[in-house]
């Protein structure tokens, strides 16, 4: 067939709205277009994509290429895109079996041996994914932290290869398993390491019963920050929404730990951190230290006040 639509997630804040790419192929000379509000990191794929569809043993199409990211309106962003675009050109060429595209979406960044690599906001797609009742398949890194969210099908992918043999049906991808072990819990500071500083300690205890901020003045070196570090160890853990809304925004910029799924984060950004870096911003807009801290601890030492 010509035409082939496979599909995939955008990300927009902590939304992953759906992404539909549809792959053409047309006689004339031979061109790659891509269409659709890509970035500069979409446009690149076409390189990626033709590299790893070589290299995965397949032939590129010697035709004239149009692959269209719908909607046109909703601005297309980092390498998540280039496994759907290939699969999609494999399908429009009849290389792969075009029929079961739709039980699927897909993201992942390839590199030009057609390996997957990891990418950015995995956990976020994954949260609107399963409310679709789709599987999805992503790298096998982003797939281990994508299946935290509990959705049914998560299944995880190494290579384009093994993407088109589970879509031929001759290999099964696995079915993700999250990442981290149950019985692994990173290191927290502990408040009983204080000695001393009893008003300071009673402080932080009343601040964690009510969830309150508190305020801190003293010299520097007075302790101030080694206690604001015990905090988070005084609350409870996260509980199941929480921390998945909690992942979802530290995954959006890549700093999610699978180990620490359930804690409250920490942030204490630098001194000297601008306005974009605490509130957010830049294009596309990222989420800032005051957005990485939810359901946190956020601790702002004292040239930030």
């Amino acid at each position: 067939m010509a035409l082939a639509i496979a599909h995939s997630r955008g990300l927009d804040g902590l939304n992953a709205p759906p992404v539909v790419v549809e792959a053409h192929l047309a006689s004339g000379l031979p061109s790659f277009t891509l269409v659709g509000l890509p970035d500069t990191e979409v446009k690149e794929a076409r390189d990626r994509v033709r590299a790893a569809i070589v290299n995965s043993g397949f032939e590129f199409p010697n035709k004239r290429i149009t692959v269209n990211l719908a909607p046109a309106d909703l601005p297309k962003e980092s390498g998540r895109f280039d496994l759907p675009i290939a699969l999609g050109i494999l399908a429009a060429s009849g290389q792969i079996p075009a029929t079961d595209l739709a039980s699927y979406e897909f993201a992942g960044e390839l590199s030009l041996s057609g390996e997957l690599r990891p990418i950015r906001g995995a956990l976020a797609m994954a949260l609107q994914t399963q409310e679709e009742g789709k599987a999805f398949i992503l790298p096998e890194e982003s797939a281990r932290e994508a299946a935290l969210t509990g959705a049914a099908r998560i299944l995880a992918a190494r290579s384009l290869l093994g993407v088109c043999a589970h879509l031929a049906d001759r290999e099964h991808l696995p079915t993700a398993v999250a990442a981290g072990s149950p019985n692994y819990r990173p290191a927290i500071h502990d408040l009983a390491d204080v000695r001393g500083q009893a008003q300071a300690k009673r402080a932080l205890e009343i601040a964690a019963a009510g969830s309150h901020s508190l305020l801190m003045l003293g010299p520097p070196g007075s302790g101030k920050s080694m206690l604001a570090a015990r905090l988070p160890g005084l609350m409870p853990d996260l509980d199941n929404a929480a921390a998945k809304s909690s992942a979802a925004v530290l995954s959006l910029v890549g700093q999610f730990r699978p180990e620490a799924f359930g804690l409250r984060p920490y942030r204490q950004p630098h001194h000297t951190a601008s306005a974009v870096a605490l509130v957010g911003g830049g294009n596309p807009p990222r989420p800032g230290e005051i957005s990485l801290a939810h359901q946190g601890i956020l601790f702002l030492d004292e040239p930030v006040v």
